[in-house]
């Protein structure tokens, strides 16, 4: 279908919780299949609906050339010291900042067949599940900086050109 625009820190639908999805239609289809689109140029390792501006609950990743979908995806289980890592995200370009995230993840949800979904694993898909998860939630990589932290990202996104 298109990549889509991207929507940038201070639009709302970033900060609302989306929707289930209960019932996988024409629209469904095509929105995962922008998501797919939108994921797909180098240097992106996921798109959740929200960030293209869709309060619905799917987001498509892009790991090692790994590219996929979920809808409804659920965080079920984390494992593992959260550690920082650096962190950076589409909404918010051009900044990095070490978050907490927990070394594995697991996300459970279905394809557009209804059928289960489940990715796992450590590393940069733990990462990324986790803030992909979260932006469904209404989550920015912001919201888990430390204070300090989150005041110096605060001031580069003012600062920024974008804003």
């Amino acid at each position: 279908m298109a990549v889509r625009d991207i929507r940038l820190f201070g639009d709302p639908v970033l900060k609302a919780r989306s929707t289930e999805i209960a019932e996988i239609d024409e629209s469904v289809r095509a929105l995962v299949r922008d998501l797919l689109d939108t994921v797909e140029p180098a240097g992106r390792a996921g798109v959740a609906a929200p960030q293209i501006g869709v309060g619905l609950r799917a987001f498509s990743y892009n790991i090692d050339g790994d590219i996929g979908y979920v809808v409804n995806p659920v965080l079920v289980e984390v494992r593992g010291e959260p550690q920082p890592v650096d962190e950076g995200c589409l909404s918010v370009p051009g900044l990095w900042h070490p978050a907490l995230r927990y070394p594995w993840a697991r996300v459970e949800g279905i394809d557009l067949d209804g059928e289960p979904v489940v990715l796992e694993g450590e590393g940069l898909l733990a990462q990324a599940l986790q803030h992909e998860t979260d932006h469904l939630d209404g989550t920015l990589y912001l919201d888990r900086l430390t204070p300090e932290r989150r005041r110096v990202a605060m001031r580069e996104v003012r600062e920024s050109s974008w804003f």
